[in-house]
């Protein structure tokens, strides 16, 4: 997606990087609570784009090996189909962990629908 207007004020590689800090932390709340039910990377990255949220691959599985070593995630090796497939579970520290992002979430979003309120005034 261009932004051709904000790209012109701020420059295409700062807007970018504005971009993608934003995405950042929304994707790995969006993937912690999509593990709430096990998945591997194929199944979780389709229901993610379904739900709106285009990932990569390359963006995808990082993310997942960082979120298993900090503890959030857990996963196991299974065979399905003929094929050896990793599945991703929501750990239990991670269930806690999402609970209190997704208030995190709540209260951000409040937020920023008041300030976003005040600056149509």
């Amino acid at each position: 997606m261009r932004h051709t207007l904000y790209e012109e004020t701020l420059g295409a590689e700062a807007f970018e990087n504005l971009r993608l800090e934003l995405r950042r932390g929304s994707l790995a709340v969006a993937v912690l609570a999509e593990l709430r039910r096990e998945q591997y990377g194929y199944t979780l990255r389709k229901a993610l784009f379904e739900l709106g949220l285009d990932i990569d691959e390359s963006t995808l599985y990082p993310l997942l090996r960082r979120l298993e070593s900090q503890g959030l995630l857990s996963s196991q090796w299974r065979e399905q189909n003929k094929r050896r497939k990793r599945f991703y579970r929501l750990s239990p520290a991670g269930a806690s962990v999402l609970e209190l992002l997704l208030a995190e979430v709540s209260s951000m979003n409040a937020a920023l629908a008041r300030v976003f309120q005040e600056t149509r005034r």
